[in-house]
């Protein structure tokens, strides 16, 4: 009778296998220890920032939700806020031109994006804020022709207009560009077909091609928003009492000028975070159809495997 355990002995000379049931990750020391030194100059780090008297933590606490600071905030959300909206509007317009067959069209989209694009931010939100040494009075007319309506330059374009207008516009800029890059993304076909079912250019667009675009338009929308709330600090310099303004508003009369800054930055990083768990929610809402064609694939494929 042959032994059971000379029968399953790999022959002499054979290689060494090992049972794959058994195998396990190896310890990584390396990789420990590493993480251990980061966490200690983490924590040291934070130790010192506790415990620096320079940073003021009981007048940032004090302050945090001070009225002024409060008032700033609503102002900088809902220059954000207005601000998006137009700037995406508008830069869809601008986008859908840019992408026409009219050269005109297609010319004046090119130079407005080259122009707001080209241009620092806070050189526009100046130039806007004094629109009046320019032309003193808006007016409409006819051209050559007598005056219908006129206004003052400087009860027209207050400074909330000038932050709308000089936001919105640099905005729309931006938007125009990812958004014609998502309508590029999607297959020309798409378009082909929609209209071989007989939509019109425009109904296609907005039924079939915007829908799919919407995955490839969506994160670095999300980014310009994140950037907006920040860009909203720049109005502070035409006298827009927003948030950054508030804040130098209060360190201007009590001298606490790195805690006040800090009550910014940290309403800033606030905000920030939970619009990033907004875009996070939309990116997965707009790529669960991807995730069920994968899906699907896998379970296809592994049929096929069953199946042989």
């Amino acid at each position: 009778m042959i032994n059971s355990t000379q029968s399953d002995a790999a022959p002499q000379g054979a290689a060494n296998f090992r049972d794959v049931a058994t195998a396990h990750t190896p310890f990584r020391t390396g990789r420990l220890l590493l993480w251990l030194v980061i966490a200690f100059v983490v924590i040291d780090f934070g130790w010192i920032i506790a415990h620096n008297e320079g940073f003021g933590w009981p007048v940032v606490a004090q302050y945090f939700f001070d009225p002024t600071v409060i008032s700033g905030l609503y102002v900088s959300l809902g220059l954000t806020v207005v601000a998006m909206i137009l700037g995406v509007v508008v830069g869809l317009v601008i986008a859908i031109m840019r992408m026409s067959n009219d050269g005109l069209a297609r010319g004046f989209a090119s130079l407005f994006i080259w122009f707001f694009r080209g241009t620092p931010l806070l050189v526009q939100l100046i130039f806007w804020y004094n629109m009046s040494t320019l032309f003193p009075a808006i007016s409409i007319s006819i051209p050559f022709g007598p005056t219908l309506a006129s206004w003052d330059t400087n009860s027209v374009i207050t400074p909330m207009t000038a932050a709308i207008v000089g936001l919105a516009l640099n905005e729309a800029a931006y938007m125009a560009e990812i958004i014609r890059g998502g309508l590029i993304s999607v297959d020309r076909g798409q378009a082909e077909t929609a209209e071989a079912f007989g939509m019109t250019k425009g109904r296609a667009l907005w039924r079939i091609i915007i829908p799919q675009a919407m995955r490839s338009i969506v994160p670095p929308t999300g980014n310009q928003l994140i950037s907006m709330i920040k860009a909203t600090s720049l109005v502070s310099v035409i006298a827009m009492a927003d948030l950054l303004y508030s804040v130098q508003s209060i360190y201007n009369r009590t001298f606490e000028i790195i805690p006040m800054l800090l009550v910014a930055v940290l309403w800033y990083l606030l905000i920030t975070s939970v619009l990033n768990l907004g875009q996070s929610y939309i990116e997965a809402y707009y790529g669960r159809s991807e995730r069920r064609n994968a899906g699907v694939a896998k379970v296809e494929a592994a049929t096929g495997e069953a199946s042989h």
